[in-house]
């Protein structure tokens, strides 16, 4: 592609695989507006435009409404960074399913032979059971009780494939941003902490669904196992506790 070329809206939806009507309402939401217009007030889009349009697709084949592409988009959510983390996860997954089946493998061939697995092949097994799911989850387990995990993982389960992007990735993430905004002296007050702030409640309220005792005992998990939550196992407890206090009071001025 030359420098400064643009694309029309029709060249546009037809390369995409879009309707020209789904590029209308995308501009008119905000979503993805062109960055040029003719003197006949025709839609032109630049090479920085289709870089987000192309943004725009990979987010929602991972399952995400617009508006929170949206959302992570204007926050700076890296979609290299999204994909990496998701295919991390998966492959995690994938490499704790096979430990699990070698092991209940090797119990079921016990038990066809009429022997008696060995004890330490089924403690073995338990264990793997037992460390399934994210450190985040984990984490979570220690500050909420089971009614309020199954709240959580029915609220999850919801909201389908999104769910991992909105826990593991955009949640941590939010919270890097806002640290990195509470290290270099911006004021709690100022817009894009506020912004910030807004968009981890409304997180929030999807998973907890307005339970205030489950939005605290998330709080308290962030406070006291910020390694865990975070995904950064550098994370020191004491800076998460002043970003709390930090974001709390971005909450205070809204």
């Amino acid at each position: 592609m030359s420098i400064g070329q643009t694309w029309k809206v029709g060249t546009l939806a037809e390369a995409s695989g879009l309707t020209v009507r789904t590029l209308h309402h995308w501009d008119r939401i905000g979503l993805l507006s062109p960055s040029r217009r003719t003197a006949a007030g025709h839609r032109e889009y630049s090479e920085q435009d289709v870089i987000r349009l192309y943004q725009v697709l990979a987010l929602r084949r991972l399952g995400l409404g617009l508006e929170t592409i949206a959302t992570c988009l204007d926050v700076g959510v890296d979609p290299v960074r999204l994909v990496s983390d998701h295919l991390a996860e998966v492959e995690a997954s994938l490499a704790y399913l096979e430990t699990l089946r070698q092991r209940l493998a090797h119990i079921h061939d016990e038990l066809v032979s009429d022997r008696a697995p060995d004890v330490s092949a089924l403690i073995s097994a338990l264990r793997t059971m037992g460390s399934a799911g994210p450190a985040s989850e984990q984490a979570l387990g220690r500050h909420l009780d089971d009614d309020q995990m199954q709240t959580l993982r029915d609220r999850a389960a919801t909201l389908g494939p999104a769910a991992h992007y909105l826990l593991e990735v955009e949640w941590p993430e939010l919270y890097r941003r806002a640290e990195a905004l509470r290290t270099a002296g911006v004021e709690p007050t100022a817009p894009r902490v506020r912004k910030l702030v807004e968009r981890m409640d409304e997180l929030s309220s999807l998973f907890t669904g307005g339970d205030s005792g489950i939005s605290a005992a998330v709080r308290s998990a962030w406070t006291h196992e910020p390694a865990a939550m975070s995904g950064d196992p550098t994370a020191p407890a004491d800076a998460w506790h002043d970003l709390t206090t930090y974001l709390d009071h971005a909450r205070s001025a809204s």
